[in-house]
């Protein structure tokens, strides 16, 4: 196992070069850039030409050479300085963290608590009234995107009864009430729309796995119902549903982009829009980089939780 995790990690490597020679070389072409920007806002005797502005930026040399700069600080940790402000890329990115991860974090939480038991539960009841209300919900939940959800959460009390969400952000530490209560309703956006494909596919894999023979076994030995579901099935039903849970949670980091615009939480959602409207390339590349290790990371932690979920697999 520890081979296969050392073997994965250097396979990383590549696939970060890549990704930051992308993002280097594709910035640039984004119409307009912040020379421009920056030449329209300034007037006074002490303007600069776009020569020496581009020259004090560093962003006049060629592409090839901006990337190899830049890949070279970023493996000793330097994610290089805003070119607005010249705050470190790093620090910034470390200050904006905390609310991201605590709204992909909770979301994560609140998803696996509703899915797994609404999954498992539809799929026992087969054509019950119970699983046809589960699925109508599900599919609802599957059909409203969540910029919808968010869009009215604000409108509709508004007009009903005079009431917004909270939109001033408070650290948890400042106020616990008020940060619980903001963060709640992009949490239970992102979290409701993550389990609903999470419980229809745990629906799909339960019924697979109750018709195998193994499941009539254990129903035939007179085994109680919670007995086969739990320790028979449920288990042997994971796997398809773990793959899915991985690749939409390697995303919600970078989709919590709109639920961090629409709430004002202060998050690198939020810190990334702002870049790419002011071109301050450094800080998207720092942000991208974060979000490439993210995907890398969960995609790695979701092929090892294999081997734990079903013994008969082997990772090599």
């Amino acid at each position: 196992m520890s081979q296969y995790i050392v073997r994965r990690l250097l396979a990383m490597v590549p696939t970060m070069l890549l990704v930051l020679f992308l993002v280097v070389a594709m910035l640039r072409f984004i119409p307009g850039s912040i020379v421009d920007l920056m030449i329209e806002g300034q007037s006074g005797p002490h303007s600069v030409t776009r020569t020496l502005l581009e020259k004090r930026l560093g962003i006049d040399k060629p592409i090839v050479e901006q990337y190899v700069q830049y890949t070279v600080r970023a493996i000793h940790g330097d994610l290089g300085r805003s070119l607005w402000n010249q705050q470190s890329v790093a620090a910034t990115i470390t200050h904006r963290l905390p609310p991201t991860i605590e709204l992909v974090g909770l979301a994560i939480v609140l998803s696996v608590i509703i899915a797994i038991p609404v999954g498992a539960l539809s799929a026992v009841r087969q054509d019950s009234a119970l699983d046809y209300l589960l699925r109508s919900i599900t599919i609802l939940g599957l059909s409203i995107p969540n910029f919808a959800l968010a869009t009215m959460a604000l409108i509709f009390p508004a007009l009903w009864w005079h009431w917004t969400p909270p939109l001033n952000y408070k650290t948890l530490a400042q106020d616990p009430a008020g940060n619980l209560l903001q963060i709640a309703w992009p949490v239970l956006i992102l979290g409701l729309g993550l389990s609903a494909s999470l419980a229809r596919l745990m629906r799909a894999t339960m019924l697979e796995v109750v018709r195998e023979d193994y499941i009539r076994t254990a129903w035939s030995k007179g085994l109680r119902e919670r007995s086969v579901v739990l320790r028979h099935a449920f288990k042997n039903a994971l796997i398809p549903v773990v793959s899915l849970f991985g690749i939409q949670v390697a995303f919600l980091l970078s989709g919590s982009v709109i639920m961090e615009q629409i709430f004002a939480v202060p998050g690198i959602g939020s810190l990334l829009v702002n870049a790419i409207g002011q071109r301050d390339y450094p800080v998207v590349q720092g942000i991208t980089v974060l979000v490439a290790v993210w995907v890398m990371l969960i995609n790695l932690a979701v092929d090892v939780s294999y081997a734990y979920i079903d013994p008969r697999i082997r990772l090599g």
